[in-house]
């Protein structure tokens, strides 16, 4: 159960950090949207790409929460030991890959990986390293690992 509460924790944490270079690549002009709202937006009721009502605050909520999840995943793939922050990288860009290259272009909410814009496919693969990274070293701070 701790490395549960560590990992979600340590999840919320990462996904803060994430979110902050995916504001940034907004604000540089190389997201148009938030690709969580595109997804939200993609799964609730009616046309796949209209906005609808409680979409942003959803995003927000699905965001964390889903970075909470995959911090406990984490937490208990390395149970009782130090990840190094390149191995937190490496998740963070297999949760990437796995997400935009696979389930979230089945949903519809935007393009593989293989097929999207670069400047998006930069900020999201820079976001993901940033949550992994911030994720290996706020579990190596939360709890007593060796």
């Amino acid at each position: 159960m701790k490395e549960l509460s560590a990992g979600a924790v340590g999840g919320l944490l990462a996904t803060g950090a994430m979110s902050l270079v995916m504001l940034a690549g907004h604000r540089m002009g190389l997201l148009e949207e938030q690709p969580p709202k595109r997804i939200i937006r993609a799964v609730l009721p009616g046309p796949r790409h209209r906005p609808k009502p409680g979409e942003k605050t959803l995003a927000v909520l699905s965001h964390f929460g889903f970075g909470a999840a995959a911090g406990s995943a984490f937490a208990l793939a390395t149970r009782q030991h130090r990840p190094p922050a390149s191995v937190g990288a490496g998740y963070g860009l297999a949760i990437w890959l796995a997400a935009y290259q696979g389930w979230v272009p089945a949903l519809g909410a935007l393009p593989p990986v293989s097929r999207d814009r670069p400047g998006r496919q930069v900020v999201m693969a820079a976001g993901h390293v940033v949550y992994g990274t911030t994720l290996a070293i706020a579990l190596n701070h939360l709890g007593q690992r060796r």
